[in-house]
């Protein structure tokens, strides 16, 4: 059998290995579509065995190892990408980096060799032939995927500049106005008080995206984000932060109810700051005249802090990225208009993993969107 003809036999095989192998790659990415993943695999394996059984020119095979493709082989339907370009877009989506994404690849011509090896008992030098096809057909692919993966991260460093110089362009510019009328020797004390105040709230807006920038960085860099965990009561941090968050939006009704034993080992600095992303992101997406619900609850085994919203919903297809960092879905209703660089709800959701918790969502037009963090007990203990 011919390895091109192997290959479609045992495609399934083939995938069900790459995907396990995927999953090790990146275990925090538990929003890895794995229907998109199959899908890309099986288009990238047809294009494989189809063009192992085309043939070729020398000048063809040089292109075909640099990357370079005249039109489309069995791209995705309604995608003019090809599924390697369709899948090292997604990879760098995901938050896989260079590295990992080829190591899927070697993993794939791996689990291909392997399987085909075991498959024959003896190979003859035509077989030579079918392997030296295979691996000009895994570098085409291979190639196409890395530069569409270079142009998304390319595209992504960008919007995170002109996002970066937005959000900091706001309050900066907020502060710059209100100096300006503070600092006219007709200014009267109401009016500098009122001035005073708006400087202090855009000081306070410029620190906090300051601090999730500095957590963001630490985060891609493997560091991690520090936790100092000590016995406290969530009702309290919620409640001041809840405050502080009302200061800041007085237009916006927030509610809190808490029930429940609340104590829990954490960590009060960044469960604040976390529920402070949640009540800002609510704040931003929240329906007209509606109010955003803050509720506690604890019970044996953990401790829960959710905030809900009432507004646009969540489609289903992009909970699973909702949580990734620079990623934002426009919604036209939201209330908030502007770009935002999106890191609150990835800082949330390492601030809970930190932890031991998890962040989850859900939304639905009968329950609105509500994120929810979920502290263990087990943390008091340790």
């Amino acid at each position: 059998m011919q390895l091109s003809e192997f290959i479609i036999t045992n495609r399934l095989q083939i995938l069900n290995e790459w995907v396990a192998f995927a999953r090790t790659i990146l275990p925090h990415a538990r929003g890895m579509d794995i229907t998109a993943l199959r899908d890309h695999g099986l288009e990238m394996l047809n294009t494989i065995a189809a063009e192992m059984g085309d043939s070729q020119t020398d000048e063809e095979q040089s292109d075909k190892s640099m990357g370079r493709r005249d039109a489309p082989v069995f791209a995705l339907a309604g995608d003019s990408d090809t599924a390697a370009q369709s899948h090292g877009a997604s990879r760098a989506e995901s938050g896989f980096d260079l590295v990992q994404m080829v190591s899927e690849y070697r993993a794939l011509r791996a689990s291909v060799l392997r399987l085909w090896k075991e498959e024959a008992a003896r190979h003859t030098v035509a077989d030579l032939d079918e392997v030296m096809r295979f691996n000009e057909a895994v570098d085409q692919s291979l190639a196409e995927a890395t530069t569409r993966y270079s142009q998304h991260v390319t595209h992504s460093t960008e919007m995170f500049l002109a996002m970066l110089g937005h959000d900091l362009r706001t309050p900066l510019s907020a502060m710059i106005n209100c100096a300006e009328v503070i600092s006219s020797p007709r200014a009267d004390p109401a009016t500098t008080s009122k001035m005073g105040s708006t400087i202090l709230n855009s000081g306070k807006r410029l620190t906090a995206l300051i601090d999730d920038l500095a957590d963001f960085t630490r985060s891609r860099l493997g560091v991690g984000l520090s936790v100092k965990p000590t016995l406290v009561d969530l009702n309290t941090i919620a409640a001041q932060t809840v405050n502080e968050v009302r200061a800041v939006y007085p237009q916006v009704p927030i509610q809190l109810l808490s029930t429940g034993d609340l104590q829990v080992a954490s960590d009060s600095v960044r469960i604040s700051q976390a529920l402070s992303n949640l009540i800002t992101n609510a704040v931003q997406y929240k329906a007209k005249d509606s109010a955003i619900d803050v509720t506690l609850g604890g019970n044996g085994h953990e401790v829960l802090l959710a905030v809900r919203n009432w507004g646009p919903v969540i489609p289903a297809d992009k909970l699973t990225r909702i949580l990734d960092p620079l990623y934002r879905i426009d919604v036209e209703s939201a209330a908030t208009a502007g770009r935002n660089m999106g890191l609150g709800l990835y800082i949330a959701d390492r601030i809970a993993a930190a932890h031991g918790g998890r962040l989850d969502v859900e939304s639905s037009s009968d329950g609105g969107t509500k994120f929810t963090i979920r502290l263990p007990r087990r943390n008091a203990q340790a």
